[in-house]
């Protein structure tokens, strides 16, 4: 096998066991939900405490990327989340488990580990769909979602911190063995640099658009298991199942994005998302409502509501879109800084992150507060609004500026 292929097929199958890692709470959410008798809002907390400190720890994956080898870096992530998984058997209350979440997130760094190590054997024509089948090892919450319940069945679910102990070993194992190593080496430059990237405006934009692509996706993962249950009075293996479509969808094509990406423009396919999101948040906002039309001679009863399966289709279209905008922002995010792309990765993928941290628990509070199962995609449909407001007014910057520089290029600003 081609060397790029190895390093490529290797740091993906290291990324799918990590992320397996990272999102395992969202199949251990129905269940620690009625052992522990906790509120949504307390489940929202619990399901985002692996996911807040990944977020956080993202960003120290970027400076050591740039540093040292990111091949190195990505065997040692996966060795230091051993302890939590080790730990997670000994878990008795609410506190234990988040203390063990917090562990967890340790995994969240394998992402720009990861894409670091893939970029170093990529050319930039090909940077995207490289990126984006890395990427797709989002996948690894289809192991989740779809082998946890069948763990459980089988060895009892005190022993699902061992085996996932286990397969990460492997993982780490097979990665030092057997992933090639990088044929150069683009080590940390300048201390200035990071300084000037956090303060670059348009990372933090680029940050918003992964905290809707990535965050969403996280926050859904976590809380669609529930919601299908407390909404459509679905079984635990009935949510999961459609979990698990949300997922299979959403990350395979993040892979397909990765290639559109390379042929349209990050930009382009970016716009696009986030219109198709805007139009199905629209229908998933609406409550279930019953009006009553006062007539001439009766009333009319008007009930209005989104079925289980036409919940399911809009659910199956964002995860596809969302899928296509993870990939297009990463290729931004190389297109612009790709010199730099560690750093700017692991700052992006923090703000995503923390999307995915933030909003189960906004998610729990919002029901909470207005009583109604819908209130969490009123929260993404105004996230999204902001979002393409941002980029609006970026692109029309751009466009301005593009004039600009046109015109100096062609002496328009020159006078005889």
């Amino acid at each position: 096998m081609e060397l790029k292929s190895r390093a490529l097929w290797f740091g993906f199958i290291a990324f799918t066991v990590n992320f397996s890692v990272w999102v395992l709470y969202a199949a251990l959410g129905i269940n620690l939900h009625s052992d522990l008798a906790i509120s949504s809002t307390e489940l929202g907390i619990l399901l985002a405490s692996p996911v807040i400190s990944g977020a956080v720890l993202n960003v120290l994956a970027g400076f050591l990327a740039q540093r040292y080898s990111p091949r190195r870096c990505f065997v040692w992530q996966m060795i230091a989340t051993l302890p939590a998984l080790l730990l997670l058997p000994q878990a008795n209350d609410l506190s234990d488990y988040i203390w063990v979440g917090i562990g967890l997130g340790t995994s969240g760094m394998a992402f720009t580990f990861g894409l670091s190590y893939i970029r170093e054997h990529f050319s930039k024509q090909k940077t995207g769909l490289a990126m984006g089948v890395f990427g797709a090892g989002n996948a690894g919450a289809l192991i989740t979602l779809g082998l946890t319940p069948i763990f459980i069945e089988l060895w009892g679910f005190k022993n699902i911190g061992y085996i996932y102990a286990a397969l990460l070993f492997l993982s780490a194992f097979c990665f030092a063995l057997l992933a090639p190593k990088a044929p150069r080496l683009q080590r940390f430059t300048a201390d200035h640099q990071n300084v000037n990237l956090l303060k670059k405006l348009q990372i933090w934009r680029f940050g918003l658009y992964y905290f809707f692509v990535f965050g969403s996706f996280l926050a859904l993962l976590l809380w669609l298991p529930s919601y299908y249950v407390k909404a459509y009075q679905l079984e635990a293996n009935q949510a999961m199942a459609f979990c698990l479509v949300f997922v299979g969808s959403s990350s395979l094509a993040r892979a397909f994005g990765g290639w559109l990406s390379d042929q349209y423009g990050g930009r382009t396919i970016n716009w696009s998302v986030f219109w198709i999101c805007l139009v199905c948040l629209f229908f998933l906002c609406y409550p279930p409502t019953t009006m009553t039309i006062h007539g001439i001679e009766h009333d009319v009863e008007l009930h209005i509501e989104v079925g289980l399966w036409t919940f399911s289709c809009l659910i199956w279209v964002i995860a596809i879109a969302i899928g296509f905008g993870r990939a297009s922002v990463i290729k931004l995010i190389y297109d612009y800084y790709p010199k730099q792309l560690p750093q700017a990765a692991g700052i992006v993928a923090a703000l995503g992150a923390l999307g995915g941290s933030i909003l189960p628990v906004t998610f729990g509070l919002a029901e909470e507060w207005l009583g109604i199962h819908s209130a969490s995609f009123m929260l993404l449909y105004g996230i999204l609004a902001l979002c393409m407001i941002s980029m609006h007014f970026a692109n029309k910057s751009d466009r301005q500026r593009q004039r600009l520089r046109n015109a100096v290029e062609n002496n328009f600003l020159e006078f005889d």
